[in-house]
This record gives C-alpha cells, sequence and structure tokens, in this order.
C-alpha cells in the first residue's frame, strides 16, 4: 500500500488524481491538504511515500500587481511544501511543473530546447524547479512533470471556450497547425506510473497524437450533434495574423517532439476522440 500526499484540496488535477488512484483501492491511501492557510506545517507527513505538488497558480496574467504572488505561491510555497517533506523522510516529490516554461513564442520544443520564459508564470515554474534541485538527494527524488494543455470534463481554460465555439458557430478555418495536448486521465495515469516507479527527472507527457484546432472543433461538434462547415478561405488572414496572441493560441503550432514524451509504459489510456467525448458529455 502506496501512501500518497496530494497537495492542493480543490486542484483540478488533483481531485482527479485521486478519483483515477481510487480504482485500486487496495494499493493507495491517498490524502488531500490545503496550502491556503498555515495548517498544513502542522501536519506530519513522516508516513508518506510520494507527495504530488499540484497547488499553485496555474494561468497565464500580465497584471503586474500579481507577480509577487506567483512567485509567492509556485516557487517560495513550493520550496517550503518540498523542504517540509525531505525534513520528515518523505523519499519522493512530484512537481507540477508547465510546458509554459519554454517560453510562449516557441513552436516545436525538441530534446535539446532550453527553457526560456517569457512571463512570470513560467518564471516562477522555473525558479521553482531550480530550487528543487538543490533539494535532491539519493533519499529525496524528485519528479518535474511539465505538461501541455490539460483538458478533460469540467476542465477550465481554454478548452471550453473553444468547445462552446465549437458549438454554435456554423463555420471553421480548416487550418492545419499541430497542437500537444494531454488528457487529464492519461495524465493521471502517467502520474500513477511515476509514483509506482519512484521517477525522478523531467518528464513532458502527451497525448499520442498532436491535434489541430480544426479536427478538435470538428469532433466536438460531431459529438454535441452540431452541423459545421469548414473553410481554407479565411487561411491567408490568419497566416498574416499570426504575430497576435489569441491567434497563435488558437491556430499557432505548440508541441513536444514525441521522443520527448515516450515512457517505458504506455499512459495513454484515451484515444483522441474517446477523450473529446469524455471531456464533452462527462
Amino acid at each position: 500500500m502506496k501512501k500518497v500526499l496530494i497537495t492542493g484540496r480543490n486542484s483540478y488535477i488533483g481531485n482527479k488524481l485521486a478519483t483515477w488512484l481510487a480504482l485500486w483501492p487496495e494499493e493507495y491511501q491517498v490524502d488531500k491538504v490545503s496550502l491556503q492557510t498555515d495548517k498544513w506545517q502542522d501536519i506530519d507527513w513522516s508516513g508518506y511515500d510520494s507527495i504530488i505538488h499540484v497547488a499553485g497558480i496555474a494561468h497565464n496574467s500580465s497584471n503586474k500587481s500579481l507577480e509577487n504572488l506567483y512567485y509567492s505561491v509556485n516557487r517560495d510555497l513550493t520550496v517550503q511544501v518540498a523542504s517540509k517533506a525531505k525534513k520528515e523522510g518523505v523519499r519522493h516529490f512530484v512537481y507540477m511543473s508547465s510546458m509554459i516554461v519554454f517560453g510562449t513564442d516557441q513552436a516545436a520544443i525538441r530534446q535539446d530546447t532550453v527553457p526560456k520564459p517569457d512571463n512570470f508564470y513560467g518564471d516562477s515554474k522555473l525558479q521553482a524547479e531550480r530550487e528543487l534541485e538543490r533539494l535532491e538527494s539519493e533519499d529525496f527524488r524528485v519528479a518535474y512533470v511539465r505538461p501541455p494543455m490539460i483538458y478533460g470534463h469540467e476542465s477550465k481554460g481554454n478548452y471550453p471556450r473553444l468547445s462552446k465555439l465549437a458549438k454554435v458557430t456554423p463555420l471553421f478555418p480548416d487550418y492545419d497547425n499541430r497542437r500537444s495536448m494531454l488528457h487529464v486521465d492519461n495524465l493521471s495515469e502517467f502520474l500513477r506510473l511515476v509514483i509506482d516507479n519512484h521517477d525522478r527527472g523531467y518528464y513532458h507527457p502527451q497525448n499520442i497524437d498532436y491535434v489541430t484546432t480544426t479536427d478538435l472543433v470538428k469532433e466536438i461538434a460531431k459529438i454535441s450533434n452540431h452541423r459545421i462547415g469548414v473553410t481554407k478561405l479565411f487561411n491567408p488572414l490568419i497566416k498574416s495574423m499570426m504575430g497576435i496572441n489569441v491567434v497563435n493560441k488558437v491556430f499557432g503550432d505548440l508541441y513536444y517532439e514525441q521522443a520527448m514524451s515516450e515512457y517505458h509504459t504506455n499512459y495513454n489510456v484515451r484515444g483522441f476522440s474517446e477523450s473529446v467525448r469524455e471531456t464533452e458529455l462527462g
């Protein structure tokens, strides 16, 4: 029986992981702890095999007034949690980082791509990684997980906005792009394997197949019984507007090369169509 502690009582990823691990009740005991007050500092963690640190601020913001908060939560709090875990004899720490550490201007991220964040969200995540590296030892193994866009039933972020559009628009651009995505069940299975193996190092999990925004919109419309047409008519305009942030988010390329996401055990439990159906219908 492995004892697992998830930081972030109301975390989407944390709650999904807890539900996933509950499928093996004889193998995992899962607890969750809130970090919103200081009460967590008085809890004894010495009996846990792994701590999964998912608590943090997970959305981009350009609001300078929030900059200190990002570093306080994503970097400083992470170091405090990891230091307590190490001091109390926890041997395995899993840090939920992000693809954002590579910056927002990257299109293809490869094995030799150097992290280069260009906002304080990405920089706070990268600085947390660097601080955790200082804490690592043979008795304190750290796994750094840098997922791309995560989606699933009741997920937040860009997917729900695209889903709403896909269900009402009669026409959508037929534009060829390449995106790495990760369904939350595939992430949960990946984290389960990392827990089992007490893995350390940097990981970049993603779905087996890249996704084009057009294919995603068509799949959502199909599941929602909404008739939609696609056209290449707008492609020249889209190409000319690629410097605009919102256009890049929808139609730009952003992907890990597949070799970065290989793991010795398959963690992709849901394919593309099944994952979109689960996301839309639950």
